[in-house]
């Protein structure tokens, strides 16, 4: 069962994997059990005292990661968000490299190291 929410202001619950788990089980023994859908989210989320809406979603993609439903998988939202972190990146490198090879391999960094030889020399 949830723990109790402390009085005053509401808070985010985070849910352990195993609170996930055991609620997408009971779903899916309920709807065996009853041989239809409805209600069945609501009744689980009731008793266990988690969000409906919560358990709607951990069913919805229980059931994408099982193939039994279409849709991206937990493990294909993980690497697809790898890629776009790593995308901004390798497009700084990109635009990076282009800007210094069109500047003939000169870099801010170099000319001014450039410059700081060249007045060091003629001091």
């Amino acid at each position: 069962m949830a723990a109790e929410k402390p009085p005053g202001k509401p808070t985010t619950r985070r849910y352990t994997d195993t609170e996930k788990a055991q609620a997408v089980r009971l779903v899916r023994g309920l709807r065996m059990e009853l041989g239809t859908e409805h209600g069945t989210v609501y009744r689980v989320a009731n008793q266990l005292g988690y969000g409906v809406e919560s358990v709607r979603a951990w069913v919805r993609q229980a059931n994408v990661d099982d193939g039994v439903k279409p849709g991206i998988s937990s493990e294909e939202a993980v690497r697809i968000k790898e890629l776009e972190q790593e995308g901004p990146q390798t497009q700084q490198r990109v635009s990076h490299d282009a800007a210094r090879s069109a500047a003939g391999g000169v870099t801010w960094a170099s000319a001014y190291q450039g410059a700081s030889e060249q007045r060091r020399a003629s001091a």
